[in-house]
């Protein structure tokens, strides 16, 4: 049976060449995706190494909220700054041999042409430290930041930009835009920036003054004297510290680092393994056709094994160890794919602005085993099915020609596809409800089985329905096309569901996108009175932009907002703050209870709806909170509001929120105008010129800028989702390249009554359009429905409008057509070549 196996395997190369590439694709992706994020946790894990290798201790404000690093790293908080003089009382500690105080935030360098370099989060600005034992900041040419105008450039900006040592550079950061002359040029360890990050470094004193840190540090880094008792010392230096304080070890600082940092790219690692997934899913569908038809196509070689004494686990192991053998191989040039997968995943990626580092790729032997276990697993399941209806024939069947048609029980097929189909309707429901995205991924998976084991009921239906205007246009051949289609609904159902399953997820994310556009423009109209918005990076701008705006002539009132973290009752959530004074012209809150703008000038807290319900919060009620900077407080409910999701749940006065965050930046400034007042904006234009990294926006601007960045990251994923359709187009290839061949004396008989070879290659195109239409139909329904109850579970997330995109869905649908008929190129071409009486002959 060995042998055997291997030769039916080898006797079939066409057919085993493109059931592989089905699973090649998926395992390419997966095997990809494991390497990207091996090589990027491996990159952080260095520069974090190299930073903090010679680091005996840091000292440090304690973890706010009581959490521990990983958590405020990974939710934005930061530590509250320690007193410098901590620094000097540590110094005199025996066996401490240098410390080194340390601040940082955000500076940005602004290119010759004028534009911000780089993007805002890594845009770093800090101290600089000259010992080389501490700083992982090496300096390579020039000298350090000694004065007030010096700065220290990373030297991949410098010579990307084409800065040199001695030359002027603008610097925009909290503070008004400065000029500073580049001293130096410094590398990261042995790298030329911080894994694509830009470095400036600043005196001590120019760092503190820049990040309004004057008389504190961020951090002190402690080297201890060679020979000394590490615990010893730290339990020492803990003993000086205030309360407030402490002391961690270096390595400590490295392991949260680098766990922040993986579950940072965690994220990254889930989402494109999900679309490896969904490949994968579809690659499946595919196997399980193709193994369905060469079964039914193998009838008489099978039966004849069991005439000559093979029992049914005979036959049942020889088709699985012939899918197993296709995974194996498979999986094996999937996996040397990886490599350039990784690769293009990493510039996909950075074509989206995902900028990532440059770094060798990272092959783990965990990959290997994942990948192999993954496509030999989907082919084996793949073929189960299949595999038991073989061992399901009998040895009679050696001696007719008798062939697999569509015999299985429509009744039990419908009883068995609703109740797989209404369990993953409960499942997304309930998931949806939770929300758990495993009980909706599950829920999905059992829907789209659900639908592939119900859509032979409605193929010979819709099949002829949708061949009608085939045959109409194109005669016999789409008449005959259409007969094919209709022939054998198992099969054109079957073939279907790959691209059904595809062109599902890609409606829902249309149907997602159109409702979260049409929602956050609705949102801003019902958010916003301003006439001109201004913003700039997400980690803030300079907070001398509002003070100046205010001044420029037809400039009504100015709002500055802000944004932090904060903890309520224990739950930690995000804070936004505005100026109160005269906030109804530029923002709109709908207060259903309570104050407004007065609470907020007041330092009351304003709630939204959803926030009130959940928490069972009314006006006047007096609830705890907890901030990084000051600790604990209480503060009393002042009003509700209509929830929003433009400004959040929560909304606190600006003068309430000085008062407990060290120095914030604004993320926007909210402008309204004086009733006839001209060239405003002109104006604030103007003006903003000396920040690049800002700009102004008229409210339909504002609008427009936050569709497209919808439509970017729907862009991304119909781009990863790509890869599924085209595995179900090898799928709709594998089995008209599969019918060619079954139909061989059928084609032959066709060309000898005068069929020509061009109408036998629109006859193939008319089947391949109608099984894509089919496929196409029957998944815009489902993901169409899909992203309707999405979408509406999101509504508390800021999806309040649900947008169905029928132009995209109409679209969806001529495209499926286009890839049908791109797909059946090559099969119809076979079929029109094949030799007349040869096709004849053949049985």
């Amino acid at each position: 049976m060995w042998k055997l196996t291997i030769k039916g395997l080898l006797a079939r190369k066409l057919r085993l060449a493109l059931t592989a590439l089905a699973i090649v694709l998926g395992v390419t992706f997966v095997s990809g995706t494991l390497i990207l994020t091996d090589t990027l946790d491996h990159t952080f894990d260095n520069l974090v190494g190299n930073a903090y290798q010679h680091v005996s201790f840091q000292i440090r404000g304690k973890a706010p909220f009581g959490n521990n690093n990983t958590a405020a790293a990974a939710n934005g908080t930061s530590r509250k700054p320690i007193p410098e003089s901590i620094a000097t009382t540590v110094s005199r500690v025996p066996g401490v041999a240098y410390v080194d105080g340390s601040v940082g935030g955000y500076a940005q360098f602004v290119a010759p042409d004028g534009d911000a370099i780089g993007g805002a989060a890594s845009a770093l600005g800090f101290s600089f430290d000259p010992n080389r034992q501490l700083s992982a900041v090496r300096l390579v040419s020039g000298r350090g930041p000694t004065t007030a105008d010096d700065v220290v450039m990373d030297r991949a900006t410098a010579t990307k930009y084409h800065f040199k040592i001695g030359e002027r550079v603008r610097v925009v950061s909290g503070q008004p835009p400065k000029t500073y002359t580049i001293s130096g040029l410094v590398t990261f360890g042995a790298d030329n920036n911080l894994a694509g990050a830009t470095l400036a470094g600043f005196s001590p004193p120019t760092a503190q003054a820049l990040f309004k840190t004057r008389g504190y540090y961020d951090t002190i880094n402690v080297l201890a004297a060679p020979g000394t008792d590490n615990v010893r010392l730290q339990q020492a230096i803990a003993r000086v510290l205030p309360p407030g304080v402490q002391v961690v070890s270096g390595q400590t600082v490295a392991n949260e680092l680098s766990s922040a940092v993986s579950d940072a790219l965690s994220f990254l690692s889930t989402a494109l393994l999900v679309f490896a997934a969904i490949s994968l899913f579809v690659g499946g569908f595919t196997i399980f056709n193709t193994f369905s038809i060469t079964v039914g196509q193998r009838t008489r070689e099978l039966a004849l094994l069991r005439v000559v004494g093979a029992s049914r686990r005979q036959v049942f192991r020889s088709v699985l160890t012939e899918a197993a053998l296709l995974g194996i191989g498979a999986s094996i040039i999937g996996l040397g794919l990886g490599v350039l997968a990784a690769l293009g995943l990493k510039a996909l990626l950075s074509a989206f602005g995902i900028t990532l580092p440059s770094a060798p790729l990272v092959f783990e032997a965990r990959t290997v085993v994942v990948a192999l276990g993954v496509g030999v697993g989907v082919t084996v399941i793949s073929a189960i099915a299949p595999a038991r209806r073989a061992v399901r024939i009998p040895p009679v069947a050696a001696l007719v020609d008798q062939r697999e048609g569509d015999d299985d029980s429509l009744v039990r097929r419908a009883t068995a596809g609703s109740i797989v189909a209404v369990a993953g309707v409960a499942l997304l429901v309930a998931g949806l409800a939770a929300p758990a995205i495993l009980i909706v991924g599950l829920g999905a998976v059992a829907v789209f089985i659900g639908a592939g084991m119900l859509a032979p009921i409605v193929a010979r239906p819709l099949a002829g329905a949708l061949g009608r205007p085939l045959a109409a246009l194109l005669g016999t051949p789409g008449r005959l096309g259409r007969e094919n289609s209709m022939r054998s609904p198992r099969r054109t159902a079957q073939t279907a569901a790959a691209l059904m399953v595809g062109l599902a997820l890609v409606s829902t994310i249309a149907v997602l996108g159109a409702s979260l556009s049409s929602s956050a423009t609705s949102n801003i109209d019902s958010a916003l009175n301003a006439d001109y918005i201004i913003t700039g990076p997400g980690s803030g701008f300079s907070t001398s932009v509002a003070p100046a705006v205010s001044r420029v002539a037809g400039v009504k009132t100015v709002t500055t907002v802000y944004r932090g973290q904060f903890e309520l009752r224990g739950s930690l959530s995000s804070l936004a703050a505005v100026t109160p004074s005269n906030l109804a012209q530029t923002v709109h809150l709908d207060i259903t209870a309570g104050r407004g703008p007065a609470a907020l000038a007041a330092g009351e807290l304003l709630i939204d709806t959803t926030t009130a319900s959940s928490k069972h919060l009314s006006v006047g009620s007096v609830v705890p909170v907890t901030f990084a900077q000051t600790g604990s407080s209480r503060i009393r409910i002042g009003g509700i509001f209509k929830a929003n999701s433009l400004i959040g749940n929560y909304v606190a006065g600006s003068g309430f929120f000085l008062s407990h965050f060290h120095d914030p930046l604004p993320i926007a400034v909210l402008i309204s105008t004086q009733p006839g007042a001209l060239d405003v904006r002109s104006a604030v234009t103007t003006y903003l010129n000396a920040y690049p990294n800002v700009g102004v926006k008229t409210r339909a601007q504002f609008e427009q800028s936050q569709q497209n960045a919808v439509h970017t990251e729907l862009g991304l994923i119909y781009v990863l989702l790509a890869l599924a359709i085209a595995v179900a187009l090898i799928g709709i290839v594998n089995t008209l390249m599969l019918s060619v061949f079954e139909r061989t004396h059928e084609l032959g008989l066709l060309r000898a009554v005068g069929m020509k070879r061009r109408q036998i290659k629109a006859m193939i195109r008319s089947e391949a359009v109608i099984i894509a239409l089919f496929g196409a139909v029957i998944g815009l329904i489902i993901g169409t429905a899909m992203g309707v109850a999405f979408a509406a579970s999101l509504k508390n997330q800021g999806i309040t409008q649900i947008s169905i995109p029928f132009s995209s869905l109409v679209g969806f649908l001529i495209l499926a057509a286009l890839l049908g008929l791109a797909a059946a190129s090559w099969p119809a071409r076979r079929a029109a070549k094949l030799n007349v009486l040869a096709a004849i002959a053949a049985d």
